[in-house]
């Protein structure tokens, strides 16, 4: 088979279309025929050789793919061979064939074409673990989504105002905070002309948000928790403005809020598997319903995988960023 390598560790040049061995699943995976996968900036990270991938996993970049099951491995039940399907990945989706572990797999859900499903595992349960399985956000309180119309930003949007919950988003232009509201979010802040910790609480007549979903770590840590309400919720989930900040535990302590930080790639099989099937449970249905839908900024040719990462290097996009066969 074919997949996007990294022989030297680099620009977006660095990636390289080249044929591979094919994989074979062991006990417990699944084989996927990749239709698409999706761009996040841990693939980036990976390119640059800052991210390398878990132990035994796929060294080929790609955390999320749709297609169809070619192949089962041993004591696998629930899945058949021609299976649509999309899944969660430590690595691989940047291929044309990948194996998957079974608990990883989800079916492509109502109203989701197989290629835009390619767009979904990674937000899905990034936000759904953060936001709902360990911040615990509940019907009426507020939610701040720092980049709002990223993948994950436009995810977490619908997902809140699925469950009854008020959104803030922070975006860098304004054609990016108008599709914000048009997903549904009701706080609008340009944080390259307006300070957030100010708007947010302004917005909630001084309260602060209940939680606040973060991609950049460390630049905006002690911003985040003075924009925490009491018993405030932050969770960490990127470091794009770096990895080590200040952290004030005198308002941490009289906010009683609480600081989580999290990543998907990294935890075992077992921990992915519940998510994943959290995931199902409670999101799929919403797609059917029309609640919640994909958002696809663009698709590109897998095999110039160079031009998705640029246009994440460049902020461009709303959403998801798609690899296509």
């Amino acid at each position: 088979m074919h997949a996007i390598t990294i022989p030297e560790a680099g620009g977006p040049e660095a990636l390289v279309w080249a044929e591979v061995p094919d994989p074979v699943p062991g006990e417990g995976e699944v084989l996927v025929d990749v239709v698409a996968s999706a761009v996040n900036r841990a693939d980036l990270l990976q390119r640059q050789g800052f991210y390398n991938p878990p132990p035994g996993s796929s060294p080929y970049p790609g955390l999320e793919c749709a297609g169809r099951v070619t192949d089962i491995g041993p004591g696998v039940s629930g899945w058949q061979i021609g299976d649509e399907v999309c899944a969660l990945l430590a690595g691989g989706g940047y291929a044309e064939q990948v194996v998957v572990p079974a608990g990883q797999l989800l079916p492509v859900p109502d109203g989701v074409d197989l290629v835009t499903a390619a767009a979904l595992p990674e937000v899905t349960s990034t936000v759904w673990s953060n936001v709902f399985m360990i911040s615990h956000l509940r019907p009426g309180e507020t939610l701040l989504v720092h980049g709002g119309s990223s993948g994950i930003g436009t995810m977490a949007i619908q997902l809140a105002k699925a469950v009854g919950a008020k959104v803030a988003v922070t975006a860098g232009t304004k054609v990016k905070l108008d599709f914000c509201r048009e997903l549904g979010a009701d706080i609008l802040i340009n944080y390259r002309e307006q300070d957030f910790v100010e708007e947010i609480k302004n917005a909630t007549d001084g309260a602060g948000a209940d939680v606040i979903l973060d991609n950049m770590g460390a630049k905006y840590l002690d911003r985040n928790v003075q924009s925490l309400a009491t018993s405030g919720r932050l969770a960490i989930i990127g470091m794009q403005g770096g990895v080590k900040g200040e952290l004030n535990i005198a308002t941490l302590l009289t906010k009683r809020a609480a600081v989580t930080a999290t990543s998907l790639r990294g935890r075992p099989a077992e921990e992915k598997a519940t998510i994943v099937a959290a995931v199902r449970e409670h999101v799929w249905p919403l797609f059917g319903a029309g609640h919640v839908r994909p958002i696809v900024d663009r698709t590109v040719p897998m095999s110039d995988a160079a031009a998705a990462h640029r246009v994440l290097e460049e902020s461009s996009h709303i959403g998801k960023v798609l690899l296509v066969r």
